[in-house]
């Protein structure tokens, strides 16, 4: 099992910027490539960035690309997303979630075995 925490989410004006962090625990956190997810009120779960375990590989949905950037730390058990230029449609409650297996482009919440409880994002114009 592993277990995910996110924080740092909180209400920022269009243009500005925020990090979420995850912290995980339980198994070896370098084992696994992590990415975060997002859902805004009466849509579905959407992804947004991934990285791979050793945290050499990233890829990013169009909508953020330019404007995010994921970033893990392994010796602190943790993965950031930063997100720059906010708008108010990246509104939504932010997932972090854990996949083991190799490294590919997994898009899909259903590859994913493990998430955290989400945390809020409230971009305002």
């Amino acid at each position: 099992q592993v277990q995910l925490v996110e924080s740092g989410g909180g209400s920022v004006q269009a243009g500005g910027s925020l990090r979420v962090s995850c912290a995980a625990s339980g198994r070896t956190f370098s084992n696994y490539n992590m990415g975060w997810f997002r859902q805004a009120p009466g849509k579905e779960r959407e992804f947004v960035a991934a990285i791979s375990w050793g945290g050499g590989n990233t890829y990013y949905a169009d909508s953020v690309k330019g404007r995010f950037t994921i970033l893990r730390d392994n010796a602190k058990n943790t993965v950031y997303l930063q997100m720059n230029s906010l708008k108010p449609e990246d509104t939504a409650v932010y997932y972090c979630a854990a996949r083991g297996g190799g490294w590919y482009d997994a898009r899909r919440p259903s590859e994913y075995a493990y998430w955290g409880q989400g945390t809020q994002v409230t971009v305002s114009s």
